[in-house]
């Protein structure tokens, strides 16, 4: 067995189930998991080492889900990105720009930081990604942004939008 052969025996299963728990689709989440080996085998000379190849794999996984969603218009629409995000379902009349616009009237309420990794993560960011750019600690963007999202998702409720 190859190597290429051994790198997709070794991480498939784990690939494709952070697939599915992104697109909760099966069938979706085989031709994802398909892409991001295709995607892979061509950039592994780019491959630096600097986090773990299954950290690698998730990350080209999620652009190739993030992809996806935007299929053929420039960006994914925000009501997407956002139920994804939030792991809610946002109802039908409440149009993509009034949630972006509400979303941002309500996070004036926290700090910049707070904005800018929810921003960051309804984005695809990972917490790595983040961490790095606003230079701070990975579980410490992992706490703000599951402390904002829980707020979040309270008073979206609280209004009746969610």
């Amino acid at each position: 067995m190859n190597a290429i052969e051994q790198l997709y025996e070794q991480h498939k299963q784990d690939v494709y189930r952070y697939l599915l728990s992104l697109t909760r689709n099966p069938v979706l989440s085989e031709d994802l998991l398909s892409e991001t080996f295709i995607s892979a085998i061509r950039s592994i000379s780019r491959f630096r080492g600097e986090s773990s190849i299954k950290t690698w794999l998730f990350t080209i996984a999620r652009h190739k889900w993030l992809d996806h969603l935007r299929g053929n218009k420039s960006n994914a629409s925000y009501n997407e990105l956002f139920e994804q995000y939030a792991d809610i379902s946002v109802e039908a009349n409440f149009l993509g720009t009034e949630l972006e616009e509400r979303i941002d009237q309500l996070l004036t309420e926290k700090d910049e930081r707070a904005r800018q990794i929810v921003k960051m993560r309804i984005e695809g960011f990972s917490y790595n990604e983040i961490a790095n750019t606003l230079q701070m600690s990975e579980s410490g963007a992992r706490v703000v942004d599951f402390r904002t999202k829980q707020w979040l998702r309270v008073r979206l409720q609280e209004e009746g939008l969610i």
